[in-house]
């Protein structure tokens, strides 16, 4: 659909045109991150995605969900089951990525990112719920129309401007999710004080070496903490100026681009940067993409000259999702109509869903009753915004696996075996493998999620057990090492805490609570 720039009508929309080129690079980006998200993944397919892991199925089951939602990762507790689908999940987001049958891939791909993220929803963290959303607008973008395989042969699109239900979507998505996480930083720290950053430093479990240099100035973190939420809560707005929009998307991608790189050297955060620095693609006009297509020429001329022949994807049933031929002009607009309608009642749900969720602006009694929730869960356009919010969690500390051997000696799991010593480590980040097993130590330390502690320390043991030159244990503790953040630099005495304990029994060989 072009873009008529004059008019009333046409100037209301041009906040929402975007280049196919743009969505081209968001698809690329999008396919990228899902792909090191997999990757990372596939370091824990036991650990989080079996039922020898942490989270069985039936714990989840009981815990984790709401009856509207599925998962085909759930269909088995093996890992090997897991590997399959992580295998086939990386070959539909290389093919999204290349631009192979895109829509095909863009759908199968979301699914399998839903039933993943579905199967234990205990290590998820706000760049899922972006990446989630990502996937799904993008089924109703055309962001395979050039830069593609599929675009291979066909003759160049006669405009590159583009304008539908979708793109409103995405636009107003971004803006969507730094509103949502401005309203919900409602704490004073955020609003009043400037020490949010601070707190957030504060945090040995996220805090990086960049974070470390920053931390001795606190007039400099009240700086950035007024200057990350003003960001956040007006930033967006730039997104609707229907003038000079080319100027004002480059102003809303570089700031966002130095404010994701300052995170991701700060603070411990996953692929949360990545994601968001992906969502940003869409929004690059189209001067700065007709330099990058410039300086890409001579090697997209190299490209167009290997033309490797992959097999051709035919689906079984009638009904498919890639189009063989041009529907009759009564059909197209049909089809058109159909889908502009579907995607603005999601994007109004989605809206609403955020609104009901943003508590400085919600009613007594809230908006959305439990009822309405259903087509969140069942499609996953459920989210939640709230980073550090509504105000920067205060609980630090570090943790101990405290293994008593068969012969009396106290080792540190933790540390492959070392002996225990309760002094707070060099790096406390260190002592994860990757965001995904922080974001779960994080969840298992409230007490609502007690329930998890057993799982992971049955877990502890049976993994610890497993390599012979690992002496025996008859008992294992596992040990939060709280330190709370005080104001002003000052500290407080790490107070020891057991979480869980668990008992190998001898003669059986199995542990026991």
């Amino acid at each position: 659909m072009g873009n008529d720039s004059t008019g009333f009508w046409g100037v209301l929309r041009r906040p929402f045109v975007l280049d196919l080129r743009a969505l081209a690079l968001l698809r690329i980006a999008t396919a990228a991150v899902l792909l090191i998200d997999l990757a990372i993944r596939s370091t824990d397919l036991e650990a989080h995605y079996a039922n020898m892991g942490v989270m069985p199925i039936v714990a989840v089951l009981d815990h984790g969900w709401t009856p509207y939602q599925f998962s085909l990762h759930a269909a088995s507790g093996m890992w090997q089951f897991e590997a399959l689908l992580f295998i086939i999940a990386a070959v539909l987001a290389g093919a999204l990525l290349l631009g192979y049958h895109t829509r095909l891939a863009t759908v199968a791909s979301w699914v399998l990112l839903v039933s993943l993220q579905n199967r234990n929803p205990f290590i998820a963290q706000g760049g899922d719920d972006l990446l989630r959303m990502l996937l799904f607008w993008g089924i109703f973008l055309p962001w395979g129309r050039v830069w593609s395989w599929d675009a291979r042969g066909k003759p160049a699109p006669e405009r590159l401007d583009y304008f539908s239900a979708a793109t409103v979507a995405y636009i107003v998505q971004l803006a969507l999710l730094y509103w949502c996480t401005a309203l919900l930083k409602s704490g004073a720290e955020w609003t009043r004080d400037g020490t949010a950053l601070y707190y957030a430093f504060s945090l040995d479990q996220v805090l990086l070496p960049a974070g470390r240099l920053l931390y001795p100035y606190p007039e400099l973190l009240r700086l950035l903490t007024f200057g990350a939420y003003f960001t956040e809560l007006l930033l967006p707005f730039a997104l609707f100026i229907p003038v000079g929009v080319a100027w004002w998307r480059m102003l809303v991608f570089g700031v966002l681009a130095v404010f994701h790189l300052s995170i991701s050297v700060t603070l411990f955060v996953g692929i949360f940067f990545l994601v968001n620095l992906a969502s940003i693609q869409g929004l690059l006009p189209g001067g700065v993409l007709d330099w990058i297509t410039h300086r890409l020429a001579p090697h997209a001329a190299r490209a167009r000259r290997w033309r490797p022949q992959l097999p051709a994807w035919q689906l079984p049933w009638r009904l498919r999702l890639e189009r063989t031929g041009a529907p009759a002009p009564g059909r197209r607009r049909l089809a058109r109509a159909v889908r502009e309608t579907f995607v603005a009642v999601v994007l109004a749900y989605v809206c609403w869903w955020n609104l009901d969720d943003v508590a400085v602006i919600r009613p007594a009694g809230g908006l959305m009753s439990a009822p309405m929730r259903w087509f969140g869960y069942l499609f996953r356009v459920d989210q939640h915004w709230g980073m550090f919010a509504p105000t920067v969690f205060k609980d630090d500390g570090w943790y101990i696996l405290e293994g008593t051997t068969t012969d009396g000696r106290q080792l540190d799991l933790n540390r492959n075996g070392a002996p225990v010593r309760y002094d707070k480590p060099a790096s406390v980040v260190a002592l994860f493998k990757n965001d995904r097993w922080r974001k779960y130590s994080e969840n298992y330390l409230f007490v609502n999620n007690a329930w998890m502690r057993p799982y992971y320390c049955n877990y502890l043991l049976r993994v610890w057990h497993e390599r012979p030159q690992h002496p025996p244990l008859r008992h294992l503790s596992v040990v939060y090492m709280k330190e709370v953040s005080l104001p002003d630099y000052e500290t407080s005495t790490p107070i020891r805490e057991v979480l869980c304990e668990c008992e190998l029994a001898v003669e059986s060989g199995k542990p026991k609570q």
